[in-house]
């Protein structure tokens, strides 16, 4: 029997310009979660971002979904309690999907635990359940980019490999997404619907293509959602208009305030010297593999 497991789930970002609620990217960018049930209660030990988290018990996400996952798997017994040990790298609440990381690390860690745990395919379904919206759970299952939508049978999702390199700017200040999302209006007009759905589609050929950065900057230019978004990131506006001035294709990552820009680590660090303080710059990869598993102890009792 498994006594624990680490979850390995990487960073995403999510929309990518037009692709609202339906694109995403898995980042080389990974929080370790490892969850072991135990007799007691709750324990918590998190290293990084959220450790003022590290108080809440069963109320924390992980623990949380992490029994909502083991209930929903079957009707073994579920454990009393869980010893959760956290290394943090992802930012919380700055669009790089750490709840969505933490969602699927505790339905993942439940699949792993569980004794039926391997019969059970719906991780995507219960994740989208949980965050509300498929468009970073599914790069965090699946790795890579990721095209998701909802049928009434529930969330799908089409993965897609890239390699490319992207630089990501992190601004210092947070921003809760529910504010985000409530700046957004209610309808838009016909024309920048069509616009952004021309866009979208480009974007997808743009990187599966690696065609070059004057069809990408067209391909990353929205309507839906980014513009409406200024009043709680004039700073992250502020950076996309700037890259993209000079040619570089830039979105808001996820609801922001973290920007992406489509760009390796050489243009990343011309940039950086005259960016000014506030913003943690760092180039990553695209991830090519989505949440992975390991156990720790194997042995049987």
């Amino acid at each position: 029997m498994i006594r624990s497991v680490t979850v390995e789930v990487p960073a995403t970002s999510a929309n990518l310009g037009p692709g609202f609620d339906s694109l995403g990217l898995a980042l080389e960018y990974r929080d370790e979660v490892t969850v072991e049930p135990i007799d007691g209660p709750v324990e918590i030990e998190i290293s990084g971002e959220g450790e003022e988290l590290a108080h809440l018990g069963e109320k924390h996400l992980i623990v949380r979904v992490f029994r909502q996952a083991w209930e929903r798997i079957g009707s073994a017994s579920e454990p009393k309690g869980v010893r959760l040990t956290c290394v943090n790298r992802i930012p919380h609440s700055r669009g790089m999907g750490s709840s969505s990381a933490a969602i699927v690390a505790g339905i993942i860690a439940a699949k792993a635990l569980h004794p039926d745990g391997a019969r059970f395919g719906d991780a995507l379904g219960l994740a989208t359940e949980i965050e509300g919206h498929p468009d970073n759970v599914a790069p965090c299952l699946e790795g890579g980019l990721t095209i998701a939508w909802t049928r009434p049978d529930g969330p799908q999702v089409v993965r897609l490999d890239l390699e490319r390199e992207v630089t990501v700017f992190v601004p210092d200040t947070r921003l809760d997404t529910k504010r985000a999302r409530g700046l957004l209006p209610e309808t838009i007009t016909h024309h920048d619907a069509a616009a952004n759905s021309a866009r979208a589609a480009l974007l997808i050929a743009a990187l599966t293509s690696k065609m070059g950065n004057d069809v990408l900057l067209d391909a990353t230019e929205d309507r839906l959602h980014q513009a409406y978004r200024e009043p709680a990131m004039p700073a992250s506006l502020a950076l996309v208009d700037r890259l993209r001035a000079a040619g570089i294709p830039a979105v808001i990552s996820g609801a922001g305030p973290t920007v992406l820009a489509f760009t390796g680590a050489s243009q990343s660090e011309s940039i950086a010297q005259n960016l000014g303080n506030g913003w943690n710059i760092r180039p990553l990869n695209v991830a090519p593999e989505g949440a992975r598993v390991r156990s720790n102890d194997s042995r049987t009792r």
